[in-house]
């Protein structure tokens, strides 16, 4: 049992190390091959995908959400909401705030489908309270449960960001329905009366996080992106109910509430889309908006579109040296156009682990089975019992060691390059980065640990392999082909350092801009 229990724990720490070569080799010397962004969220199977139709009475996005006088059309907010030109700001990062928007009118769908972009930022590691999304028979504008009334009759996906009843199980996706008969158990986070949920942390995101929300066939499923990407489609399964009754017509709407610690809610847009099943006829247009409505319409875009000529004239006039510029590069600026191209590595980084993790499985099965054979052998010659044969020889012993000597150089390379790279990162100081340099290190000081429990046990299988008397002399190979040279370890550890101070200070200077719009 001992021997079988050491086999074991060596096979995982190889398999461990393979597989770090392997993505730092990959990421530096391959093609970076991305994974096929899921599409999930779909109803049903190609053949059978229902027929979506955009409803823009019962949606809004920026830019030019608000008018003039401060509203959103076909929309009514309440409490602490604040529009704006590009988002809504349900509730602010202040103490004890509560804000909600919702349809003025009802939908009266059977299945249906939503799509929120929202962003939650704040200072702490912990936030609170959350921000919910409605379906209900009746409008919610204030109450108890994240910012909205409570009691109600439909559903609520609720984004609870604090651990109420400190079970950390925080943040998480919660589904609750309600027939308006019970209260909202906010104490224990509503665990005993959650339909579905899941735990995903949809907090400080250098991309908007994106929920879809599908109802059906009576099922309700949630899908969520979560905002590591910029990546639209790359939402992932949270959770689903079956046999869900919802009121046949009801208001959409999204509220948010803060607490003692208080974040940022942002909508950036809320878009619904009405699901008919295959074989039935899709409703048309012109059954729900009149004539007299369209040339209302129409009047009011050209009037807006007069408006903003106008104002295009003015602007070009103040500003002459700036004429015949394309506008995102008048408003990008060269600090902003860096970060996102940080961003957009990440992505990348992000896509190519997804793509290793697929074939993750059948490498640890070869090292596995290449790990336990030769361990076998190497009992047998020390036991003194000859090999049988068509098994390993002594000659591919003689190389495995050689080649363990030559993967043992290139690992003391690498440490004492991370030892290099972590002093480096702790001797940074800047003002309200500290947690971020702290985070930094501690990641750089697991990889240094990770790689000296790998040192030792590769010294200890070399040692078994040789007489106790003496080390044989290895045999001349062919050059080790090795995956990753130093250069380009060194230039990754580079790459990612500056990765994380880049955003680090991005978060700061953004966060700092937003506070003072208070």
């Amino acid at each position: 049992m001992a021997g079988s229990r050491h086999r074991g724990t060596q096979s995982r720490e190889w398999s461990l190390f393979w597989a770090l070569l392997l993505s730092l080799g990959h990421f530096v010397g391959g093609d970076s091959v991305g994974g096929d962004p899921a599409s999930a969220g779909a109803p049903g199977t190609p053949a059978t995908l229902p027929h979506r139709r955009f409803e823009y009475k019962y949606s809004f996005k920026g830019p030019h959400l608000v008018q003039s006088d401060g509203t959103v059309p076909f929309w009514a907010h309440a409490g602490n909401a604040i529009p704006s030109s590009d988002q809504i700001r349900i509730a602010p990062s202040l103490k004890s705030q509560r804000g909600s928007v919702w349809t003025k009118t009802k939908a009266a769908f059977e299945n249906w489908e939503i799509e929120v972009t929202f962003r939650v930022t704040g200072r702490g590691r912990i936030g609170a309270d959350g921000l919910a999304i409605w379906y209900t028979e009746n409008l919610g504008l204030e109450g108890p449960v994240f910012g909205s009334a409570d009691m109600w009759n439909g559903v609520g996906i609720f984004f609870d960001s604090f651990d109420n009843d400190g079970k950390k199980n925080n943040p998480a996706i919660v589904i609750v329905g309600n027939n308006g008969q019970f209260h909202y158990d906010h104490q224990n986070d509503g665990a005993n009366q959650a339909l579905a949920s899941c735990q995903r942390d949809f907090r400080n995101k250098p991309y908007p996080v994106r929920t879809k929300v599908i109802y059906y066939q009576k099922t309700l499923t949630v899908m969520i992106n979560n905002g590591f990407t910029p990546d639209k489609n790359d939402y992932e399964f949270c959770a689903k109910v079956e046999n869900m009754i919802v009121p046949t017509q009801g208001h959409f709407g999204i509220s948010a509430a803060t607490g003692g610690l208080a974040d940022d809610h942002d909508v950036l847009s809320f878009l619904t889309f009405q699901l008919t099943e295959p074989g039935k006829e899709p409703p048309t247009p012109d059954k729900e908006i009149s004539e007299k409505e369209k040339e209302k319409y129409q009047e009011e875009f050209e009037h807006f579109q007069q408006e903003l000529d106008k104002k295009k004239e003015e602007f070009q006039k103040g500003h002459p040296d700036l004429q015949g510029q394309p506008a995102e590069d008048i408003f990008e600026s060269v600090g902003d156009r860096e970060l996102r191209q940080i961003f957009e590595g990440q992505n990348r980084i992000h896509l190519e682990i997804k793509q290793l993790n697929r074939q993750l499985d059948m490498i640890l099965d070869e090292q596995r089975k290449y790990v336990s054979s030769l361990t076998d052998e190497i009992s047998k010659r020390g036991a003194g019992i000859p090999g049988q044969q068509g098994q390993i020889s002594q000659q591919e012993l003689d190389m495995v060691a050689n080649t363990q000597q030559e993967i043992l150089r290139q690992v003391n390379e690498m440490k004492n390059s991370m030892s290099e790279t972590v002093r480096l990162v702790s001797g940074l100081q800047h003002p309200g980065s500290a947690g971020g340099v702290y985070e930094t290190t501690q990641h750089f000081s697991d990889i240094k640990e990770h790689l000296h429990v790998v040192k030792r046990d590769l010294e200890s299988l070399v040692q078994r392999n040789a007489p106790s008397n003496e080390r044989p002399k290895c045999p001349e190979l062919p050059q080790f082909p090795s995956c990753l040279s130093t250069l380009h370890f060194v230039i990754f550890v580079v790459v990612q350092t500056v990765l994380f101070i880049g955003y680090i200070m991005y978060r700061t200077q953004q966060e700092a801009a937003a506070k003072k719009f208070f």
